[in-house]
């Protein structure tokens, strides 16, 4: 039986997220190679019964999410990210609306540009990822459910857009 994973993201959008792809692609090709850079909204283990979130996400009234982004820091050895400076709110608002409840983990919103479960790269470095901005503004106005299947590229399901 094969492994299927399903999550709530919210990719960069393709004229906002130009220079961060340029970067993924030397610090982590792989990465860059199983899903465009984005924030992860909600994890599989907040989403098991999907099902029960549709109608919340089909009637969505929230206006696109803008968040600022800092410079990429290292974590969990080789990892590299860009963390949210601004807008964490919105991000933590939308993330009770779905989920239905205020009861949930805070969630910090942040853009994966290496990931530490993937073999370091030759040009994994922080150093690589010093033609971003020192701050990274981007309006995120689309939901992705998607999923993968053991280690292969995540698939779009479904998309929900955000049009308040």
């Amino acid at each position: 039986m094969s492994e299927v994973r399903r999550q709530l993201s919210m990719y960069v959008p393709e004229g906002a997220g130009k220079e961060i792809e340029e970067v993924r692609k030397v610090v982590d090709p792989i990465q860059r190679s199983l899903i465009p850079a984005h924030i992860t909204l909600c994890r599989e283990d907040e989403i098991r019964e999907v099902w029960k979130l549709k109608d919340r996400l089909s009637n969505i009234a929230i206006k696109p999410i803008r968040l600022s982004f800092g410079k990429a820091e290292i974590f969990s050895g080789h990892g590299l990210q860009v963390k949210c400076i601004e807008g964490e709110e919105e991000f933590g608002n939308l993330r009770e609306y779905i989920l239905g409840s205020k009861n949930i983990r805070n969630q910090k919103a942040h853009i994966t540009l290496a990931h530490p479960r993937n073999p370091k790269a030759i040009g994994n470095r922080l150093g690589n990822t010093s033609r971003l901005p020192e701050i990274i503004k981007i309006t995120f106005p689309t939901i992705y459910l998607i999923e993968q299947e053991r280690s292969e590229r995540w698939q779009v399901l479904e998309r929900y857009e955000l049009l308040g």
